[in-house]
C-alpha cells in the first residue's frame, strides 16, 4: 500500500507544482522576464493567507488578501522594476539579476517579519482519514486537484476567448504586431504577471495549510518551476502543466526506493534526461538556426 500512498501524494504535489509552473510559465512565455521572483510571490501569498487565517479571518478572505498580495507584488514589480529596465533597453541578464534581488529583499523581509521557523495553517480539512488499509488521504488532496483543473479551465477559456486572452498569445509570438494593432505590450506584460501571479495563490494556500511556509520556500518553488518550464517546453502552458504534475509524481515515488533527502535531486535527474533526449521538451518547438 506504500506505492498507492505515494501515488495519492504525489498527485496532491504535482497539482500545486502545475499551478505554480504554468505561472511561470506564463510570464516567462509572454514577457521573456526570468521571472525569478515567482517563489518569492509564491512565499507572500502563503504568509498573506497565514496572516490572516491566524487573525482568525474567514478562509475566504484570508484567500482573497493573499490573491491581492500576490497580484498586487507582480505589478509592483513589472510597474517598478523590470518597466523601467525595458525602457533604458536593459539586457536580460539585467533583467534576471533585478528579480533575483528582488527574490532575496521579499525572503528577508518575510524573515523578520514572521520569523525563520516553519508555519502552518490548520483546518478540518488538513485531517487525513484511512480510505483503504494503509492509505491515507486528507480532503485538501482532492481540492488540490480540483482547484488546479478549474485554475486551468478558466485560464484556458480566458487565452481563447477573451481580447486580452489573445492579446497575450500574440505578444509571446510578436511584440512588433501587438503594437502594430494599437495595443500597449507593456499593459500585456503588467497583466501577464498580474495573472502568473494569480496562479500561485491555490497552491500557496494550499501548502501552508499541509506541509506549512518557511521564508525560503521560494526557492524550492523557483526551481521546480524552472524545471517544469523545460520539461514541458519553453512557453507552453499546457507542457508546464503536465511537467508540474510528472515532477509531483516522480519527487514522491522516489520515496519508494530512495531516502527523503534524495526527493528533490529525483527532479533534476528528469530535468537532464528531458535535455538529453528531447531538448523541446514535451510541447515545444524545435527552433531553426
Amino acid at each position: 500500500m506504500l506505492l498507492l500512498q505515494l501515488l495519492v501524494n504525489g498527485l496532491q504535489t504535482g497539482a500545486l507544482y502545475a499551478l505554480t509552473a504554468a505561472g511561470f510559465s506564463l510570464v516567462f512565455g509572454t514577457t521573456r522576464v526570468f521571472h525569478l521572483a515567482h517563489g518569492a510571490t509564491f512565499a507572500i501569498a502563503a504568509y498573506a493567507f497565514y496572516a490572516l487565517s491566524a487573525a482568525h479571518a474567514h478562509w475566504t478572505l484570508a484567500l482573497l488578501a493573499a490573491a491581492a498580495a500576490a497580484m498586487g507584488f507582480g505589478v509592483l514589480l513589472d510597474r517598478a522594476v523590470y518597466a523601467p529596465i525595458r525602457r533604458h533597453e536593459g539586457s536580460f541578464f539585467t533583467l534576471f539579476i533585478a528579480s533575483l534581488g528582488s527574490a532575496i529583499v521579499v525572503q528577508n523581509l518575510i524573515g523578520i517579519a514572521f520569523g525563520r521557523s516553519v508555519v502552518v495553517v490548520n483546518t478540518p480539512l488538513s485531517r487525513s482519514s484511512e480510505v483503504l488499509p494503509g492509505v491515507f488521504v486528507s480532503p485538501l488532496a482532492g481540492v488540490a486537484v480540483l482547484c488546479a483543473l478549474l485554475c486551468f479551465a478558466l485560464l484556458h477559456r480566458f487565452l481563447e476567448r477573451t481580447h486580452r486572452g489573445l492579446a497575450l498569445r500574440a505578444l509571446a509570438e510578436n511584440a512588433e504586431l501587438v503594437r502594430a494593432y494599437g495595443l500597449e505590450p507593456a499593459r500585456l506584460s503588467t497583466l501577464a504577471l498580474a495573472l502568473g501571479s494569480l496562479l500561485v495563490v491555490p497552491a500557496a494556500a494550499l501548502t501552508v495549510a499541509t506541509t506549512g511556509a518557511n521564508p525560503a520556500m521560494g526557492n524550492h518553488v523557483m526551481l521546480i518551476s524552472l524545471a517544469a518550464t523545460i520539461v514541458g517546453g519553453v512557453g507552453s502552458l499546457r507542457g508546464a502543466a503536465c511537467a508540474g504534475l510528472l515532477l509531483g509524481m516522480a519527487e514522491n515515488l522516489s520515496l519508494w526506493v530512495l531516502e527523503p533527502q534524495w526527493s528533490e535531486a529525483v527532479t533534476f535527474v528528469v530535468l537532464f534526461l528531458f535535455i538529453l533526449a528531447r531538448p523541446t521538451g514535451f510541447f515545444g518547438r524545435a527552433q531553426a538556426h
